[in-house]
């Protein structure tokens, strides 16, 4: 077991950890969360929606120690995934969040975790490495090690990075030195809360999950309500306006991870060509993508409610074949595309007349 003081083992993992592609490196003290009382307040007031698991890790997001006794510190880390500009999607082709444009994040990050972890453990460390699957309260640990601080939309804001990245955390029985955190520089704006097309943020800081479209497109099992529907338009995984609408995102530079980079599955198909996909074409094209997570019935519920949004008459072929899906979710959002589409129809032909 190798022997350095704690401030030059911070130092050497710091250092490591850029190597190894991530854009931030920082340290917070394995305390209760600073909004833990928030969490249960939101959790009380059913904002979570179906989100069932945020229940059952309750206790352990409110306190990192049960997850590792003896935990010291959480080495909290951010990699940037931003691909600059939004392509031209062109007609009906939908909007994905640029996190799902490349390679699963899960994926990419646990590699370079366990690279940390095995680090940390040549100097006698303990630790569990979580990449949004752990049941931590991550931006909470994030904003208190400094790697950016709250910004209204609930999301973290990092004054080089903007919104743009993902975090990822490793929680050691080893002591580091705590960083600082970082003050909050919203100031006045709430763009971010303008630009929700749901209203899903209720206030600065609150989320209401129930009205959010990522939720709604990805962690949403069953039918969408129909109320919502037409505010989603044409997103069909995930949403980003809210980061887009950030100031701070001037600031932002493309990342350095080619793993990230957009494939034609995800920015460069017309919705309807997603209707037509098998299962096992749906799991051939989005092999190694957040995308798969949410399964063929799930993104072709959302590709349907975006083409009842968007389509138009050329669209209504693939819709009725769909409509006649054997999965029970597909068909019924189908049907309510082409009830959209041809009441479109019959407005824009009386202005005509």
């Amino acid at each position: 077991m190798m022997q350095i003081s704690a401030t030059g083992l911070k130092a050497r993992l710091v250092s490591f950890a850029r190597e190894l592609g991530f854009d931030s490196c920082r340290v917070a003290a394995c305390n209760a969360p600073a909004h833990a009382n928030d969490f249960r307040e939101w959790l009380r007031d059913g904002a979570h929606g179906e989100m069932n698991y945020m229940q059952r890790g309750e206790e352990k997001r409110c306190d990192p120690q049960s997850i590792l006794p003896g935990a010291r510190s959480i080495v909290v880390l951010a990699l940037n995934y931003f691909q600059g500009r939004t392509p031209d999607r062109g007609m009906a082709k939908g909007k994905i969040a640029r996190y799902a444009w490349g390679e699963d994040y899960h994926d990419v990050i646990e590699a370079k975790l366990n690279r940390i972890d095995e680090f940390l453990r040549s100097f006698g460390g303990q630790q569990k490495c979580y990449v949004d699957t752990g049941p931590l309260l991550e931006r909470d640990h994030a904003a208190q090690g400094g790697i950016g601080w709250h910004g209204k939309s609930t999301m973290l804001i990092d004054e080089r990075l903007g919104t743009w990245f993902f975090l990822a955390e490793v929680l050691t029985t080893l002591e580091l030195p705590p960083d600082e955190p970082v003050p909050d520089r919203c100031g006045t704006c709430h763009r971010c809360i303008t630009a929700c097309p749901t209203g899903a943020i209720t206030a600065a800081h609150r989320l209401d999950a129930r009205r959010c479209i990522s939720y709604l497109t990805i962690e949403l099992k069953t039918p969408i309500p129909v109320d919502l529907r037409p505010l989603m338009g044409d997103r069909i995984f995930g949403c980003d306006d809210c980061l887009d609408a950030c100031p701070w995102n001037r600031f932002a530079k493309e990342s350095r991870e080619s793993a990230f980079s957009a494939r034609r599955s995800t920015n460069g198909m017309l919705l309807r060509e997603y209707l037509d996909l098998t299962d096992a074409e749906f799991r051939a094209l989005f092999r190694k993508s957040p995308i798969g997570r949410i399964k063929r019935r799930g993104f072709l519920r959302n590709v349907c409610v975006a083409l009842g949004n968007v389509g138009d008459e050329s669209d209504l072929p693939a819709l009725e074949r769909a409509a006649a899906d054997p999965e029970p979710l597909i068909a019924e959002h189908a049907a309510w595309a082409i009830q959209r589409i041809r009441y479109r129809q019959k407005q824009a032909q009386q202005q005509i007349v």
